[in-house]
This record gives structure tokens, sequence and C-alpha cells, in this order.
């Protein structure tokens, strides 16, 4: 019987040190990044559409975590607005036969009615005081003292500029780099093809340096900011994201692409690898600042929606504008 229970305990042990190397729950983490790999791919199967919905569904929970986010230290977002403004950006920016156009008016049109809404600072319900009472109750003290919800003299008082800065740095944060995403899927009759460069390649570039950096990461790439990040994970980062590259390349186009545009996945690879890693970095710092450890609590393993898409965010511009200049 010991000698049955022995192989289990090690084993057990094995995974501790891997979940405390790696930041995760890494059981949950694999089963949470298969349920979307499928729920993604399904959308892209079935229709381009779906996916797009999918985006604006992604868009809108991002949005949630990050109103509740900024709450705990009493900056408000205008959620509602943000929702209709962003959906609207979206699907616009996709159905518009001027996709570069209609990208963007739409976030000119969004700047302007976001700072107005911010700037009134109007609040519904008690949803909001729930969600921020449950995130500041799994964080530390330190936290909690700078809530709006925890403060000794009430709520912290921040100037109307403040919310309204945040706000519109939301906006350039999530429809802005979203909509590079949605026009991605409108030029060259690759729809497919750009969809998985644009989510699946940071994703496989963040697995490639979550597992480069528990085996390998000796050299810290940002200690203050992200203690768990090492300049192994950058590399192994690079190198996933352009095996990924090959990959959807091999299968997308045919050898006169390949003659003249060989190249194009290793660029790929090390703007998303590098690009990706700097996004992580942006919403670790994010994070630091709030006083928080996870953006949201969604997706089981990998903390918020937030925690997930950063890197994709951070990347669509980049890998967008590259697969557009190169003709691809």
């Amino acid at each position: 019987m010991e000698r049955n229970e022995q192989p289990h305990e090690e084993a057990e042990e094995t995974l501790d040190q891997i979940n405390k190397k790696t930041g995760r729950n890494m059981p949950q983490a694999i089963a949470t990044g298969a349920a979307l790999v499928i729920l993604i791919v399904a959308c892209l199967l079935l229709s381009v559409d779906l996916f797009v919905l999918l985006v604006v569904v992604f868009m809108i929970l991002a949005l949630w975590e990050l109103r509740v986010d900024f709450v705990t230290v009493g900056l408000h977002l205008p959620v509602f607005m943000l929702w209709l403004c962003s959906s609207f950006t979206l699907i616009a920016t996709y159905y518009s036969p001027y996709h570069l156009i209609t990208m963007s008016l739409s976030i000119i049109v969004s700047i302007i009615l976001v700072a107005i809404a911010a700037s009134a600072k109007i609040s519904v319900g008690n949803r909001l005081s729930l969600a921020v009472a449950g995130k500041l109750s799994n964080t530390d003290a330190s936290a909690r003292l700078e809530s709006s919800f925890n403060h000794e003299g009430g709520e912290q008082h921040h100037s109307r500029l403040s919310h309204v800065a945040v706000s519109v740095l939301t906006v350039l944060y999530i429809p802005l780099l979203a909509s590079c995403v949605i026009i991605s899927l409108t030029f060259n009759g690759h729809p497919i093809a750009h969809a998985i460069m644009l989510v699946f390649l940071p994703a496989l570039s963040d697995t490639g340096g979550l597992f480069a950096g528990a085996w390998l990461g000796k050299h810290k790439l940002s200690p203050r900011i992200s203690p768990k990040k090492s300049v192994e994970g950058l590399v192994g980062s690079m190198l996933f994201a352009m095996a990924g590259a090959f990959a959807v390349f091999a299968c997308t186009y045919d050898a006169s692409k390949w003659a003249t545009r060989w190249w194009v996945p290793i660029v790929a690879g090390i703007l998303i690898g590098a690009v990706g890693t700097f996004g992580d970095l942006c919403a670790s710092m994010l994070k630091r600042d709030i006083g928080i450890k996870d953006m949201g609590h969604l997706l089981k393993g990998h903390g918020g929606v937030m925690d997930r898409v950063d890197s994709i965010l951070m990347s669509a511009p980049f890998t967008c504008a590259l697969l557009w200049i190169t003709g691809l």
C-alpha cells in the first residue's frame, strides 16, 4: 500500500512545485485553456460572424473587470457607455465597407461620449459594491486601505479629470486594440488564419514563456514588476510563437508566398513574443499599482479575462499591420 502511495505523493509534490513556480493552478489552467480553444475554434469554423460576437462578449467582460479593479482605488469607469461604444465600434468596424475609417470615427466618438459619461460619475445598483467586496476579500490589507469602500473618510476622492483620463485610457486600451483583431478578418481573404495568428499565437507565446521560465528561468526580466518573468521565458515565448506562425503559414499559403515571404513567421514570432511579454508586464504593473493579484476570477487557473487578453490586445496592431503590409 505504501508503495502505491509514494508515487502519488511524489506526483503531488512535483505538481505543487510547478504551480508555485508558474504562479498558477496548472490543471485548472490547462482545462480552462482547452475549453477556450474549443470555443474559439468552433466559432471560427461555424461562422466568422460568431467569432466577432465572441470578441464583443470577451471585451464586455474585460470592461466589467477593469471597472471593478479601478473602483477599488476610487476611480470610476462609465461601464454602460463603454459597453455600448465598444460593441458598436467592433461590430461597425467589421460590417462597414470602410473598416479603418469606421474604426477611427467610432473611437473618436467613443472617447467623447465616454469622457462626458465619466465626468458625470453615475452608478446604478449594488452589484458593483458586491463585486468590489469580493475582490478585496481575496487581496491583502494594504489594498483594502486604498479601496473606496473601506476608506476611513468614506469614498476616496479623485478629481473629475482623473475619472475621465482613466476612462479614455480604457477606450484606447480595449476597443481600439480589439478593433485590430476585427480588422484582420477583413483583408486578403484569410480571416480564419488571421484570427488564429492574432488570438492563438499570443496564447502559445504565453505558454512557451511559462514553460521555459518554469524549467530554465534564471535571469529575471523585470523582478520589481513581475518576479516570475525571465529572459529565458521571453526567448521561449518568441520560439513558441515562431513555431506556431510557421504552422499557420504552412497550412494557409502556397509555395509562391513562401518563396518571397519565408521570413514573415520569424518576424511575427519575435514581435508577438516581445510585445506580448510587454503587455503582460504592463498589466502586472497596473495590478501592482491598484494592489490586486488578478484582474478578475472568471477563468479558473488564469485569473480574469483581462489576464488572458492583455498580450493579445497589445500584439494585435503589430500582427495586423505585418499581415497587411506583407499582403498576407
